[in-house]
């Protein structure tokens, strides 16, 4: 079972002050390039794992999706989401994605926003998936990017100049990586960049697009603290579709 830090109600406190989760999907920098990979939404199917406050769920159903059903493992935003949810076409549901089981062939759409690192046997999730979509069906998803997770963060350095330097560690050691976010030992795994892609094509999906988000300088002129993220990706945006 994978770790459920979200019904920790010190992480849980914390992580519902962020922007993203005040502000939803407006507070999200890369929301505007994630829309752009999404396909026609108009009368899909759609799971969305990792669902979390349900912002997604909700937004692919004001734009023309035919229903959605929402996984998350985290109890609190599972009763968040359905609180903030009146449409009978969304559905939320607790489920661990590690022992995930889907209908076959019953979505057009899955998505998945900053999940999948939470995962251990992504291979795995990936088959469920494939198997779960239709055929001509469509995948959607966001992780941390490998290079952000590998850094030493926060143990960065500055050079010369000032500018903050990121150390990549054990890049190539793929497994369990600990980290201190509102919570001490938050459990995530690394998984280089090859490895995420190579996974998605041995089950059989035909790679869409990949993108590693940094924020554009107005976002940065708006939020002067989002140029860090210029100095390494922070997440790998990933469209990939079932032939």
């Amino acid at each position: 079972m994978a770790q459920n830090i979200y019904d920790n109600s010190d992480f849980f406190e914390g992580y519902s002050q962020l922007p993203r989760q005040v502000n939803g999907l407006d507070g999200a920098p890369e929301w505007p390039a994630i829309r752009a990979m999404l396909p026609d939404l108009v009368g899909r199917k759609i799971a969305d794992l990792g669902c979390g406050f349900g912002w997604a769920s909700r937004w692919m159903r004001e734009h023309g999706a035919a229903s959605v059903v929402g996984f998350d493992l985290s109890q609190n935003m599972i009763d968040r989401a359905r609180a903030d949810t009146q449409d009978a076409a969304i559905e939320f549901h607790i489920a661990d994605l590690e022992s995930l089981v889907l209908p076959q062939a019953a979505f057009d759409l899955i998505f998945s926003a900053l999940t999948f690192h939470y995962v251990e046997d992504f291979g795995r999730l990936i088959g469920t998936i494939h198997a779960a979509l239709v055929q001509g069906g469509d995948l959607v998803f966001t992780i941390e990017h490998p290079i952000f997770m590998a850094a030493a963060h926060p143990h960065w350095t500055q050079d010369e100049d000032g500018r903050k330097t990121w150390p990549v560690n054990g890049y190539s050691i793929e497994g369990e990586r600990r980290t201190d976010w509102f919570a001490k030992g938050v459990l995530k795994y690394h998984r280089t960049l090859g490895t995420t892609i190579n996974s998605l094509i041995e089950a059989g999906f035909v790679i869409g697009r990949i993108e590693e988000f940094a924020p554009t300088s107005e976002q940065i002129r708006q939020t002067p603290a989002l140029a860090e993220e210029l100095e390494r990706p922070m997440m790998v945006l990933v469209s990939a579709h079932k032939p």
